[in-house]
């Protein structure tokens, strides 16, 4: 199968899960599943459907939609093996994906509160 959504690429899944994103959890079914949660996560904050209305959003909401996903999707990858990061003998290969999902927290966090301002969505479409 093919991955496929209506936000965001393979590709900007790929680059938020950085080159030591173990291979064996992220498969294109895990990354559908996990970019498929994150998009229904943010429809439903924001009570409107951005997935089925893509059509209508601005170039803006896509990017900042996308980065969403792609950084929800990355840290699930990061976090159901962090075996990935493990390539020295010590534990500063974990405490960099740790530092990876953190700021990728910290970005998403930003996002929702962008997201939960009134007005916002009839800004974005």
């Amino acid at each position: 199968m093919a991955f496929s959504h209506a936000l965001v690429t393979e590709a900007e899944l790929n680059a938020m899960a950085g080159e030591l994103v173990d291979a064996t959890g992220w498969i294109e079914a895990n990354k559908q599943a996990w970019a498929n949660q994150a998009g229904a996560y943010l429809c439903v904050l924001c009570r409107y459907d951005f997935v089925t209305n893509v059509a209508t959003l601005t170039s803006n909401a896509k990017e900042i939609l996308a980065e969403y996903i792609a950084r929800a999707a990355a840290s699930a990858g990061i976090l159901y093996n962090v075996n990935g990061f493990a390539t020295d003998s010590n534990a500063a290969a974990r405490l960099e994906a740790e530092t990876m999902v953190q700021f990728h927290a910290w970005r998403m966090a930003a996002i929702e509160k962008l997201l939960k301002q009134e007005g916002i969505i009839d800004y974005l479409k």
